[in-house]
């Protein structure tokens, strides 16, 4: 009986200290995350423009307009805001599925032993640590119509020109080859993930006449699972923000296929300075990643692997 309090006493002075131990992370999460989130939400409510403030003159009143910012970005045919989601959907959709098999086939191939391993793993890091715009404008001279070097390949080898960035049909498919190319960090985290795929597994499939693929599918796959689930939500959330090559090289365009979120975000707000519809558009974009990220959890719990055997509850 004495025990049993005893330990009782213990789990309660853990748990204290676990609630105090957890209060700077709850602070910070608290004024970097969600304190933002409703002051933006604020913000959408009026009709905040601060043109007159930027330029060096007085804060000009701030009315309250309720939703009419939200019916103003969804209705308004110069914000075009449904074509704006739909596109950085289907880029972001694009660029994740591309990411993870791309990533995954290079992690297989370095994770074997082979000369300059090293050196393999640091060249398909770099392109993830290069500044963005510099890697943007350094892909639109490849991609450019005359003169870019993957006409050039493609006209060498007998087939027609791509117009790449120049096409409302090829903007959002080559934008996404180029976040392909920087997911080094993705190839990082799944070589790791693959040093810890159990060798016994490998040799008892082995054993049991399984050919490379069949362990390859049955048994890497499964165990990698957590680290897939990890990358897919990390490659979500960013490819979701993008914005620098609708910045730095298409301008939203050709027509507005790469009018993103974030980028018409930034063109109502900064440009425009109608900051009560920037914000309209930042909660909207806060509710679309939250659905997308919502369902990956969602279905996480039917494909995902767990050792213990409870990946199914």
């Amino acid at each position: 009986m004495k025990s049993r309090r005893k330990r009782s006493i213990i789990a309660k002075k853990e748990q204290r200290t676990a609630y105090l131990l957890l209060i700077p992370a709850f602070l910070g999460l608290s004024f970097i995350t969600y304190l933002p989130i409703l002051a933006v939400f604020g913000i959408s409510l009026t009709d905040l423009n601060v043109g007159h403030f930027i330029q060096g003159g007085t804060l000009p009143p701030v009315n309250f307009i309720g939703l009419d910012n939200f019916v103003h970005i969804f209705e308004s045919p110069s914000v075009d805001f449904l074509n704006s989601i739909t596109v950085t959907v289907v880029f972001s959709l694009i660029a994740v599925a591309g990411s993870i098999v791309y990533s995954m086939i290079i992690a297989l191939l370095l994770n074997r032993k082979m000369p300059a391993r090293g050196f393999f793993r640091a060249i398909f890091y770099i392109p993830y640590i290069l500044p963005a715009t510099a890697v943007m404008i350094s892909w639109w001279f490849l991609f450019r119509y005359d003169g870019g070097l993957l006409n050039y390949i493609l006209v060498s080898l007998g087939l027609g020109k791509s117009y790449f960035l120049s096409s409302a049909d090829t903007a959002i498919p080559s934008l996404a080859l180029i976040a392909v190319w920087t997911s080094g960090n993705l190839i990082v985290i799944f070589m790791a993930g693959l040093q810890n795929v159990p060798r016994v597994y490998h040799e008892a499939a082995e054993i049991d006449g399984a050919n490379a693929w069949q362990r390859f599918w049955n048994v890497t796959i499964p165990c990698m699972t957590p680290i897939i689930f990890y990358n897919l939500l990390m490659s979500l959330v960013v490819n979701l923000q993008v914005v620098v090559p609708a910045l730095a090289v298409t301008k939203g365009g050709p027509g507005k296929s790469t009018m993103f979120m974030t980028y018409l975000m930034y063109q109502i707000g900064f440009r425009g300075r109608q900051l009560g519809q920037a914000g309209a558009i930042a909660f909207v974009f806060f509710i679309v990643a939250a659905i997308l990220a919502g369902i990956l959890f969602a279905t996480s719990k039917k494909w995902i692997f767990n050792e213990a055997g409870d990946d199914k509850k």
